[in-house]
This record gives structure tokens, C-alpha cells and sequence, in this order.
């Protein structure tokens, strides 16, 4: 039966230390609550059943953005909107507050977070909707079909499974060579955001590192890439609400009018953020025009 969730144990917890607890009790039988948009769409349509649903809106530890000494770090419970509107986030890293104000709609962004986006599930129909594929456990991939629904998924780098990373947020953190942040109970690790997104040939069954014990609290931007220059463009059959075709974010460091480093990522083309580090070479160097970039 769809659009009726299944029963299960709310925990709201009101600091970190308690959350943490909970996933460790939980395990895989629990489910991270942020924004709760893609939630939502898991929870009705049965595709997921947890046991426990642990709402994150109580940590307020895990909200805000704050300059530190290294660079800046934002709380992973930070919408979206708060990103885009933050004037440090646009002064220092205009490129992480483009690419947040092209996720969906205003009214999603009001609600979604940052750590949410980074870490969302595949939008593959055929996953999302309890089709038994490599990804769920079955033995094949029905999106690689010639006649399959598959417009939105892996041009490159495919493993069984073609199902990409829809965030928008993504490239840019990686282009940014930003860490993320992750807590477990006893213990914290610092993942490269590069390293953050999981290959199916890794772990088919995984977007990202995260264990099921640990959650995502924070993403921090380095001061090496503070005030790079920037470009994000993305495509989608829409300007709002729809998830990208392809996605482009590309990060700068200038000395006058010479591109001294880039770093430059498509997203929604591969199951992760692709590094164009061709294009990264052929930049490098170069005198800033519009001959270069052609």
C-alpha cells in the first residue's frame, strides 16, 4: 500500500550526544530526519520501514555558520536558504551560495539542509520505487535498459548500477576540496569531500561513507579557495523544483589575471561528483579570457 507510512519510534533528541546514541542503538533500523522532503517520499512509499526515525531539528549545535581559523564551517542542520542569504558564505565562497540557491524551490531550501542535500539517496525511479535492482539487493539494473527511464542517470564511470548523486551542493563542496564532518558515538572522522560520495563498484548499496551508526554534522570550506573566483551552471527540464541533468561547479584561484589552480566538477553525470581534471590542466596557467575558456 503507497502514500501510508508504516509505524515507527519518533526520537526527537535536543543535543548531540543523545542522537548519537540513538544511531548507535538503531543501527540500519534507523532513519535521519533533517529537512525531511526526501523523507517524506521514502517513508510513504514503503520503499524504507525504520524502526526508529530520529528528528534532528532539536540540534542546534549542528545549525549556523561559523569562521574559524582554518577556513569556514557550517553546521550540517544549515538550510539551505541561510546559505545562499549568508553574506560570508557569498564573500568568501560565492560558489557553495550559488549552487545552494539553485536546489528546487524557495520553499524547499527553507527547509532543507545542507547535510541533508550532501547526503540524499539516488533519485533513480526504479530504486526509489521498490523495484528489486542491484542497488536494493536484486541482480540487475533496469534503468540501463535501451527503452528505460534513464535520462537522469550515469553517462560515465557505471558499475552495475547507473544511478547518479542528485544534489546540487555536491560539486561545489568538492570543488571547493571542502571536509565533511562525521560524528559516531566515541568518535569522529574528517572525510576529503572528494571521498565522501561512494562508487557502486565500492558498496552498491551506499551513496556515501556513512556508516549507519554515524551522522553528518558539518562541512568545512579551507581557506585555500576563500574568495575564488566561480562559476555553476546547471540544467534541468525545469528552473525550479527538478533535480539536474548535469550540474557544473568550478572554483578559480587567480593571481591578477593568471588561473593559478582550478578545480572544476560535473555532477549528475556520474554515481559521483566527476573531477574534470583534463580541463583543470588545460586552465592551469592561462590568462584569464574568454579564448581559454572555449
Amino acid at each position: 500500500m503507497k502514500d501510508m507510512m508504516a509505524g515507527f519510534e519518533l526520537h526527537q533528541p535536543s543535543d548531540l550526544e543523545t542522537a548519537l546514541d540513538l544511531l548507535d542503538r538503531y543501527g540500519e533500523d534507523a532513519w535521519r530526519l533533517a529537512g525531511g522532503y526526501d523523507s517524506l517520499d521514502w517513508l510513504k512509499n514503503r520503499s524504507r520501514g525504520p524502526a526508529a526515525v530520529i528528528d534532528l531539528e532539536g540540534l542546534g549545535e549542528l545549525r549556523g555558520i561559523q569562521e574559524t581559523e582554518d577556513g569556514l564551517e557550517i553546521g550540517a542542520m544549515t538550510t539551505l536558504t541561510e546559505i545562499e542569504n549568508s553574506s560570508v558564505v557569498q564573500q568568501r565562497f560565492g560558489l557553495l551560495a550559488e549552487a545552494a540557491s539553485r536546489v528546487a524551490s524557495p520553499q524547499i531550501r527553507n527547509a532543507g539542509t545542507i547535510g541533508g542535500n550532501l547526503a540524499q539517496d539516488t533519485r533513480c525511479w526504479y530504486y526509489r520505487y521498490g523495484v528489486n535492482c542491484y542497488r536494493a539487493g536484486g541482480n540487475s539494473c533496469y534503468a540501463a535498459a535501451p527503452e528505460a527511464m534513464n535520462r537522469e542517470h550515469a553517462l560515465f564511470g557505471a558499475s552495475r548500477c547507473v544511478a547518479v548523486t542528485p544534489s546540487d551542493c555536491a560539486p561545489a563542496i568538492v570543488a571547493l576540496d571542502a571536509d565533511i564532518v562525521i560524528r559516531r558515538r566515541g568518535g569522529e572522522r574528517i572525510v576529503r569531500a572528494s571521498d565522501f560520495f561512494m562508487e557502486p563498484s565500492v558498496d552498491i548499496r551506499r551513496m556515501t561513507v556513512l556508516e549507519p551508526d554515524e551522522l553528518l554534522t558539518a562541512v568545512r570550506l579551507p581557506n585555500e579557495w576563500s574568495g575564488a573566483s566561480f562559476y555553476f551552471e546547471k540544467v534541468a527540464d525545469r528552473n525550479v523544483w527538478d533535480f539536474p541533468l548535469v550540474n557544473v561547479a568550478a572554483s578559480f584561484r587567480m593571481n591578477d589575471s593568471i588561473v593559478e589552480d582550478a578545480r572544476i566538477v560535473c555532477g549528475a553525470v556520474q554515481c559521483v561528483p566527476r573531477r574534470v581534471e583534463e580541463a583543470e590542466r588545460l586552465v592551469r596557467g592561462q590568462l584569464r579570457s574568454e579564448q581559454v575558456a572555449e
